[in-house]
């Protein structure tokens, strides 16, 4: 009789795209190993040593067996720990811990601590919105990512606080549940609003009058003269004559704030639009998106319908200001790297 096959779902982030990954978990009796296949960055590799470590503290008892793990599709590159839970359980479901006809179907997110607790990861609404494409029945997701999550209607959203908790879920026996440490924060605060509107401004008649049609229209506006006029002081309220978004304009400025990290777990979808106001030392990759490995959004795309200010833009870097003109013109960010 062959072994069984641990299967289920994870999601890799490529720029905004979430495609979902099918897990497969093989544990064969071998030299002990554990072998993780299909394309894994760093932050994937180092998985194998947080599943071990949750494992041991949980009191599953870790296979003396080689254990592979399948990330497909194989050419698709995988970046960042979210893995590591659709990981456990799939080693769960291969050692024959949990029933794996029990999380086949499922999609599982998070990372694992050393002390099994499943930590908050970004791009999670991206990820449940391909989940919900896929037809996937539900979606495990950090407990501190839960209402991020529960913004997609029409799949089910598990809460997971700790590996223990999950594996109990699923018919585990034997399983030490760990003290509760308190919640597992965001790894990141979501930056704070934007105070003030326009009601504070005294005089500035034409002023005014331009950020109106300025926001009426969706123009740019270029400010210019002495310093303490007030130019920063009218860019910052020009955020609050925008109308609120749309349904469909909040769910994927949302999704992109999820994929940057800032997004605020508890705020629900973003209603408003967005500003953005990055120092003058900031460099092309900041503005524009980029990094090394799997691109994040830059600071013209968190702004993505609201508003990017430049202050001081002389200042800029020219580089920075050339690698504007693209997405002024285009609408649209295009970042090409080594991988795609």
């Amino acid at each position: 009789m062959s072994p069984p096959v641990g299967r289920t779902w994870g999601v890799s982030l490529v720029g905004m795209e979430a495609h979902l990954v099918d897990i497969e978990v093989l544990a064969v009796a071998n030299v002990p190993a554990f072998v993780l296949v299909g394309l894994p960055d760093a932050a994937l590799d180092e998985s194998r040593d947080r599943i071990r470590a949750a494992f041991a503290v949980t009191g599953l008892s870790w296979p003396n067996k080689r254990v592979t793990v399948n990330l497909s599709p194989a050419s698709l590159p995988k970046s960042g720990s979210g893995f590591d839970l659709g990981i456990a359980v799939g080693v769960l479901a291969a050692c024959g811990i949990v029933a794996p006809e029990r999380i086949d179907g499922a999609v599982h997110i998070g990372e694992l601590g050393l002390d099994g607790r499943v930590r908050p990861v970004r791009g999670v609404l991206p990820a449940a919105l391909a989940a919900r494409r896929a037809g996937a029945r539900r979606i495990v997701v950090p407990v501190g990512n839960v209402e991020e999550a529960r913004l997609v209607s029409g799949i089910d959203v598990v809460p997971a606080a700790s590996l223990a908790q999950l594996a109990i879920g699923y018919g585990a026996k034997d399983v030490t549940v760990p003290p509760d440490a308190g919640p597992v924060l965001p790894a990141r605060p979501a930056p704070p609003p934007a105070a003030g509107d326009l009601s504070d401004v005294v005089g500035q008649a034409e002023a005014r009058a331009a950020l109106e049609i300025a926001a009426a229209g969706g123009h740019h506006l270029f400010m210019t003269g002495p310093p303490g006029t007030g130019k920063t002081m009218l860019a910052a309220r020009l955020p609050t004559v925008l109308p609120d978004l749309e349904e469909a304009e909040a769910l994927e400025v949302t999704a992109l704030h999820s994929v940057a990290g800032t997004l605020d777990q508890a705020g629900g979808l973003i209603r408003r639009p967005p500003y953005e106001a990055p120092h003058h030392t900031a460099t092309p990759a900041a503005i524009i998106g980029g990094g090394s490995g799997i691109p994040r959004p830059g600071a013209v795309s968190r702004a993505h319908l609201g508003v990017l200010f430049l202050d001081e833009a002389p200042e800029f870097s020219p580089r920075v200001l050339e690698t504007l003109r693209q997405p002024l013109e285009l609408g649209e960010v295009v970042i090409h790297r080594s991988a795609g």
